[in-house]
């Protein structure tokens, strides 16, 4: 299956969290063992100098992992606050919705590896603005960010872009 076919089994929910949100299900993604491999085959490319996969709580966990598995490499959760049972450094963001709090563990890199950082959506860029903030405070350098579609007119890549202009942005799908 080719990524694009994969994309299209993307559906839209209106007013999920909360009322004027629409919020892209990626279930039927997920369930479809082709189009899962499909989209994290494609993920898998960005990270030839990757040393390790990082992915953002809870949905980019699920692509990151996969990611990781296929390149034989580690992989780090960066979790919401209150998560991670051991010493974790957090940054507090907001959403489109609300505000935030990303934790990762204080020792979840070694200074110098090379970061694949994935989350499902790029919307304000808040939260990918915080996880990128926390690898690089823990002495990670995010050499990519990947993410399965993007919300253009929440300007995120335009936040990270103005933030850390030196990390190149992928996503597969605008909405």
């Amino acid at each position: 299956m080719k990524i694009e076919q994969a994309l299209k089994l993307i559906r839209d929910v209106p007013d999920f969290p909360k009322p004027g949100i629409l919020f892209k299900d990626i279930t039927p993604l997920l369930s479809d063992g082709e189009a899962f491999l499909a989209v994290t085959q494609k993920f898998s490319t960005f990270a030839q100098s990757s040393t390790i996969i990082a992915g953002i709580e809870a949905r980019g966990f699920i692509f990151a992992s996969a990611v990781a598995n296929q390149l034989g490499a580690g992989f780090v959760p960066i979790r919401k606050a209150g998560k991670l049972p051991y010493e974790s450094i957090s940054a507090t963001y907001g959403l489109e919705y609300g505000d935030d709090e990303l934790e990762i563990h204080k020792d979840a890199f070694k200074p110098g590896d090379k970061v694949l950082l994935i989350d499902d959506v790029l919307a304000t860029g808040g939260t990918i603005g915080a996880a990128i903030d926390l690898i690089h405070e823990i002495g990670g350098e995010v050499i990519h960010v990947l993410a399965l579609l993007e919300i253009p007119g929440l300007s995120g890549r335009e936040r990270i872009n103005q933030l850390h202009p030196q990390i190149p942005i992928t996503s597969f799908m605008n909405s």
